[in-house]
């Protein structure tokens, strides 16, 4: 089937929403973004001082060179627009994608939105595009993200070492990888999510 970074991929169930990010999105994420909580493990904090629209704008401008293909999340229930999330690093024979850039607000952290976005973007990736591995990567230090990766039976799969600057103590840390395979998710990770949810 292969991937299509022209068309306009919307991703729903009855939590959330995903759009393809857009300008149109700024007014409503950037207000999210000023949670200084969200940026903790990112490279490039993009918190305050008009760096949400920077951010928003290298986004939109991944996708325009076919690099990366980011999400606005709306929350179904609530009618707002609550982070983002983006494929991105796409193969180039078309057979293996990662997903991260994650955020939520922290008013929708912790209460199934990230869940169901996982559950929306995995089934979108392997079963309508033909995906065979899809990747993700955690700061080490971020537990939280760690574990929920843990919980819905991804592999860890390697580590890259001083990648990242240290948050809670002085010095580098590393990156841990993970990932899923096709295979993986029919047989263990897309029931187990499904129960998450």
């Amino acid at each position: 089937m292969g991937f299509d970074f022209n068309k306009e991929y919307v991703l729903e169930n009855d939590i959330v929403i995903l759009e393809p990010l857009k300008q149109e999105h700024f007014n409503d994420l950037e207000v999210v973004g000023q949670d200084e909580g969200i940026w903790t493990y990112f490279l490039g904090k993009s918190n305050g001082e008009g760096r949400i629209k920077e951010y928003m704008d290298d986004a939109i401008a991944q996708r325009e060179a076919r690099q990366a293909y980011p999400f606005a999340i709306l929350h179904q229930q609530s009618k707002r627009y609550v982070g983002s999330t983006r494929f991105f690093d796409f193969s180039e024979d078309g057979s293996s994608v990662r997903l991260g850039y994650s955020w939520l607000g922290e008013d929708f952290r912790g209460r199934g939105v990230n869940k169901n976005c996982k559950y929306l973007l995995f089934q979108f990736a392997f079963e309508e595009m033909g995906f065979e591995r899809i990747g993700l990567g955690a700061h080490e230090e971020n537990t939280i993200s760690i574990a929920a990766m843990r919980s819905i039976g991804l592999k860890q799969e390697g580590r890259i070492r001083n990648l990242f600057p240290g948050i809670k103590r002085p010095g580098r840390a590393d990156a841990l990888l993970f990932g899923s395979i096709k295979d993986e998710w029919f047989k263990e990770i897309k029931a187990n999510l499904k129960l998450r949810l």
